[in-house]
């Protein structure tokens, strides 16, 4: 692609109710995405700043994955981009990176599109040699994301709906508690907790 093509969009998907994944080019964010650091765009000239966590990266095709929920002005008009538009300013990556290392047991946690910022985390902790339970929760079905990806993550995923319509009824919360309840033995144990959600 071309300079030109800088921060086009190159593919976007909608993949639950107001929830969008986008891929856009940008090379240079692409080479140095990490695990944890987050994009800050506009859209337009007048619009304003805000941030998405970089969800993923193809250093080779020179993209990058966003996922997020069409809920304020702003990326509302971001969701109403069609691929090959341009959005104005891309910024990244920023924040500081998650600290990755060799924990052992962890489980990660995301709520609703809380799990865009997990799924990045949980790969590196599986390729830092970590078990991995994963944990996805949502208010019903119909909001699960990125169910198949982090299946392929972790060792073991629950699904937890507020109502009950897909998985276990409930919050991630107390999935948590029972794991930490039956951590009493040291093959059970939690090394390393994350959790993302409201």
């Amino acid at each position: 692609m071309s300079e030109a093509d800088q921060n086009a969009v190159l593919r976007k998907t909608q993949i639950a109710p107001d929830t969008w994944q986008f891929f856009v080019n940008a090379p240079e964010i692409a080479q140095r995405r990490k695990a944890g650091q987050f994009v800050v765009l506009r859209v337009h000239e007048k619009g304003e700043r805000f941030p998405l966590t970089l969800v993923s990266s193809d250093s080779e095709a020179g993209s990058i994955e966003l996922i997020f929920q069409a809920v304020g002005t702003s990326t509302r008009l971001l969701a109403d981009m069609e691929p090959g538009e341009r959005i104005m300013d891309l910024a990244g990556p920023l924040g500081r990176p998650t600290h990755i290392e060799d924990f052992g047991r962890c489980v990660v946690l995301g709520g609703g599109y809380g799990m865009a910022p997990v799924i990045p985390i949980a790969t590196a902790l599986r390729e830092a040699g970590n078990e991995i339970i994963g944990v996805n929760g949502a208010r019903s079905a119909e909001h699960v994301i990125l169910e198949d990806r982090f299946r392929e993550i972790c060792d073991r995923v629950e699904i937890c709906t507020d109502d009950g319509s897909y998985g276990r009824e409930g919050f991630v919360t107390a999935v948590l508690q029972e794991l930490i309840d039956q951590g009493d033995s040291p093959d059970r144990q939690i090394d390393f907790v994350l959790a993302v959600g409201p």
